[in-house]
C-alpha cells in the first residue's frame, strides 16, 4: 500500500452507468473517487469532506450544474471543477469558465480528457479569457437529436415528428457515430 494521500474527486451527474463507470475508472487510477446524482447530495458530500477535484454535469434535475458550480466553490474555493455535458453551446461554456470552472467537456470525454482537464495549458499571454473549442456544426446537430431523443423518453416516432425529420431518417442519424468535434 501506498504510503501517498490519494486525491479525493467528486463526480456529479445523474446518469447512474456514467458515474459510476467514471468512480471505478478514477479509482483505478489512484484517485479517492465519490459520486452524487444530484446537486444536493453532492453538497452534502462536499460539506462532509470537501475534494480536491470535481467533475460536474450541466444539466441535472434539481440544482443545475452552474449552480452546484459556484456552491462548491463557496465551500472550497480551492476545489478545482470540470464541467462535463452532452448539451454544449459556448455561452455555458464560457459562463462556467467565468464562475470558477477550470474546464468545461462535451460528452462523450473519456477519463485521460478529463484528468486533463483539470490542468489546461496557460493562457497566452494578453489573454485572458479562455474560450473553448466551437464544436461543429454536426455535432452540435448530434447533440439536439440526443437531447430530443432523451425528452421523448426514447421514442424514436415522438422525436421525428418533434424535430420535423421522417422516422426512418431519424433511424439512420442515430445509427451513425457521434462525432467527436
Amino acid at each position: 500500500m501506498s504510503d501517498e494521500i490519494s486525491r479525493s474527486i467528486l463526480i456529479v451527474d445523474d446518469e447512474a452507468p456514467l458515474r459510476e463507470r467514471l468512480i471505478r475508472a478514477l479509482s483505478d487510477r489512484g484517485l479517492d473517487a465519490r459520486g452524487a446524482a444530484d446537486g444536493e447530495a453532492a453538497l452534502a458530500l462536499a460539506r462532509e469532506e470537501s475534494p480536491e477535484l470535481a467533475v460536474v454535469d450541466l444539466r441535472m434535475p434539481g440544482r443545475g450544474g452552474l449552480e452546484v458550480v459556484r456552491e462548491l466553490l463557496a465551500i472550497d474555493p480551492a476545489t478545482k471543477i470540470v464541467v462535463l455535458t452532452g448539451y454544449g453551446s459556448i455561452a455555458t461554456a464560457i459562463e462556467a469558465m467565468r464562475i470558477g470552472a477550470v474546464n468545461y467537456l462535451q460528452k462523450p470525454a473519456d477519463t485521460d480528457q478529463i484528468l486533463a482537464a483539470f490542468d489546461p495549458p496557460p493562457a497566452e499571454a494578453g489573454s485572458s479569457e479562455v474560450v473553448p473549442e466551437v464544436p461543429s456544426l454536426a455535432r452540435v446537430e448530434w447533440e439536439h437529436i440526443q437531447r430530443v431523443m432523451h425528452d421523448c423518453g426514447g421514442n424514436v416516432s415522438q422525436a421525428a415528428r418533434l424535430l420535423g425529420l421522417h422516422r426512418r431518417s431519424l433511424q439512420r442519424k442515430l445509427g451513425k457515430m457521434p462525432v467527436r468535434r
